[in-house]
């Protein structure tokens, strides 16, 4: 079995995974930043506990085990405690994760260019200074000079994810370069059927559809009867009104808004911010990055590649 490979940044740490007793069922959830980690969650706890009336907030139920804002031996005491089937939060890589044959890995991609966009919006509601004082409180500050690359000249977001490449010990997840990496370990490992891929483009074009096909994933039984109900709960306009219960770490305080990190959720909004030279920059990236039979679905979904399949001479 290769080695797991570390990776390290000041939000997260791999390593926290390691010694952590998975469970028969477990659920690991594992998604590059903004690409639906929060709408899988929400929609995983529904079929979970058969109702959107969940016991605590959404964050408070499926942990991010690798987020250095708790304390590990609490955060892997939180999870023993639970009796309910766990379904456990990443943004780690497939090669930084615990291979366990018995545990269901969903991954979700999104458009690249879209989580660009949706990056400079997270960072602007983060409040930086609450984040480091609960960060501190948790797991303390004497790494951040090892992290955090010397002070350069600001940059544009955007430009810097499409610029800034990761190190295998200390990885900017909002980079393009670990986004298309992340997506890249789990598209090659597709066939296991451990493993699903989701894509937040068939997420939003049918919800009861992925809804159902995430319950056969997950070999949960689902009555066709709460199919719509469940969706509902789960859709961008619930969930942004339930803000307080399933945005992520909304007890400690981390959001100027936590109504804003649902800000926009849509496809596209790329072509409102992308200039001609941002979109050359990250033609040639992104090719360099990634496979192209993994850049087409990363960029449309499961339902263009299909399409594509069924084209003549493809």
């Amino acid at each position: 079995m290769a080695e797991r490979r570390r990776y390290r940044s000041v939000v997260a740490d791999s390593a926290r995974w390691d010694g952590f007793e998975f469970r028969a069922g477990d659920i690991v959830i594992s998604t590059p930043p903004k690409s639906g980690t929060t709408w899988t969650q929400m929609l995983v706890a529904l079929l979970v506990f058969g109702s959107a009336d969940f016991p605590r907030r959404l964050s408070e139920i499926s942990l991010w085990l690798d987020m250095q804002l708790a304390a590990r031996d609490d955060v892997f005491a939180r999870l023993e405690a639970q009796t309910h089937r766990r379904f456990i939060k990443s943004h780690t890589a497939f090669d930084g994760l615990p291979d366990d044959p018995r545990v269901t890995y969903v991954c979700v991609g999104r458009d690249p260019r879209d989580v660009a966009v949706s990056c400079r919006h997270h960072m602007s509601n983060m409040d930086l200074e609450q984040f480091l004082k609960v960060r501190e409180k948790a797991v303390g500050l004497e790494d951040l000079a090892e992290l955090v690359p010397p002070q350069k000249e600001p940059m544009d977001p955007i430009v810097e994810f499409l610029v800034t490449d990761f190190e295998s010990d200390n990885v900017n997840v909002m980079s393009l370069s670990y986004v298309l990496h992340h997506l890249q370990s789990f598209w090659d490992r597709r066939d296991d059927p451990r493993i699903a891929l989701f894509h937040y483009s068939d997420l939003q074009a049918d919800l009861p559809g992925q809804l159902r096909r995430l319950a056969t994933v997950l070999e949960i039984p689902l009555d066709e009867s709460k199919v719509r109900e469940l969706a509902a709960a789960a859709s961008f306009a619930a969930m942004r009104d339930n803000a307080e219960m399933v945005a992520p770490n909304g007890d400690v305080g981390i959001w100027r808004s936590t109504t804003d990190f649902f800000h926009r959720g849509s496809n596209g909004q790329w072509r409102e911010v992308f200039d001609d030279e941002m979109l050359r920059r990250y033609d040639e990236r992104a090719a360099a990055l990634a496979t192209p039979d993994l850049l087409a679905w990363a960029h449309s979904g499961w339902g263009a590649v299909q399409l594509a399949q069924r084209r003549p001479g493809l």
